[in-house]
């Protein structure tokens, strides 16, 4: 009995339209698709590079960019989970496949350039203050120390000498 049903699908695949069409897929959330990145928020650090078991991502700070070469991309997510910035994303779709292997590279904004270099001026003045505030502290403070550990000092050499059975 099943010869004749397959028969009959093949005699009728033969002579007529086939019965499947092409879908678009939609991936459930989770999926792993391919990384994406947002280079507004991304500091250009390197830790995805290092990260990166297959050495698929670039970062050239002087250069201002960040490269990933998506067919050595093997989608593990390492990069994602350890950008401290979580600039970097999985995004639901896969990545075409091509003749050729290319490299995706993004350039950093001005906007997102002129940021950074304001939070880099910030923290160095912030550092300079702290450098400043510590050293006060230590100029002011730093008598009043030396005084106190000499006179714990002179206590306990009378205490030695004396003798607990008089």
């Amino acid at each position: 009995m099943a010869i004749v049903s397959f028969k009959n699908t093949v005699i009728h695949n033969l002579f007529s339209k086939p019965k499947t069409r092409k879908v678009e897929k939609e991936y459930p959330q989770g999926t792993r698709g391919h990384v994406e990145n947002d280079m507004d928020l991304c500091i250009l650090c390197g830790l995805c590079s290092i990260k990166c078991p297959t050495h698929a991502i670039t970062v050239d700070k002087a250069e201002k960019t960040w490269s990933i070469r998506p067919m050595s991309c093997i989608q593990c997510r390492c990069c994602v989970d350890n950008c401290p910035k979580k600039s970097l994303s999985m995004g639901l779709r896969f990545q075409e496949p091509g003749s050729e292997k290319v490299t995706k590279t993004f350039k950093q904004s001005e906007k997102a350039i002129a940021a950074q270099e304001a939070l880099m001026k910030a923290a160095k003045e912030r550092a300079a203050a702290a450098a400043a505030a510590k050293a006060a502290q230590a100029a002011q403070g730093g008598a009043a120390p030396a005084a106190n550990a000499a006179a714990p000092a002179a206590n306990p050499a009378p205490a030695a000498n004396a003798n607990p059975k008089e």
